[in-house]
């Protein structure tokens, strides 16, 4: 989960977003995967090629690799990529990671059966999201699905990342997208400015 504290564009060279991991430990950066991805590997649904489309140092793409997907990681930053390529190692588990624009999935030349979001959605700007959500459907499976969790618009405060409505979920995900549900959900945090948590929304939403 990123925040916009710095202003930076999804669309900034990788450097520019290696801040957030250099010698400090980012709020969404938390050493494990998030409770909500836990439970959705449980049910067996993070499973065949699967793609973490702003994976950070790696903890979904390896928390899916542990369940048997042939999984694979994207990131701005190169940094990041470098920390989660060493936990794999650590761990002893098969999954790629590559340093990629999430507006420019179809770089990758590859397709997945399931594509997961955690805190990447509610980072683009409004224009933006229009070309996110063409990326994602360049990669991902007709009948694929993608499991989304953004910031939800019922977080008090005006800290950390935009708040998202479950409006502005689905009228990203009209043309070509079965948004099957948008329910309320939990990021985990590291501790900023005394929250260990945030509200969140968590969308299941198939490719058509």
């Amino acid at each position: 989960m990123a925040q916009l504290d710095k202003g930076i564009a999804m669309t900034t060279p990788s450097a520019e977003w290696d801040w957030a991991y250099r010698d400090h430990q980012p709020p969404w950066d938390i050493g494990r995967p998030q409770p909500t991805f836990v439970r959705l590997a449980d049910g067996g649904l993070l499973s065949g090629r699967l793609l973490d489309a702003g994976c950070g140092t790696g903890e979904h793409v390896l928390l899916a690799a542990a369940h048997g997907a042939q999984a694979m990681g994207v990131d701005l930053s190169a940094l990041a990529i470098e920390k989660a390529r060493g936990k794999a190692a650590e761990r002893g588990l098969t999954a790629r990671f590559e340093v990629a624009d999430a507006l420019h999935l179809e770089r990758l030349g590859e397709t997945f059966d399931t594509v997961i979001d955690s805190g990447l959605f509610h980072v683009f700007a409004d224009a933006d999201r229009p070309s996110y959500v063409a990326s994602l459907a360049a990669v991902l499976e007709p009948g694929g699905s993608c499991y989304l969790m953004c910031f939800s618009d019922s977080q008090p405060g005006v800290w950390g990342p935009r708040r998202v409505r479950r409006e502005e979920i689905l009228l990203a995900f009209g043309d070509g997208w079965q948004v099957e549900s948008i329910t309320p959900d939990t990021f985990a945090l590291n501790p900023i400015r005394g929250a260990v948590s945030a509200t969140a929304w968590l969308a299941v939403i198939r490719r058509r």
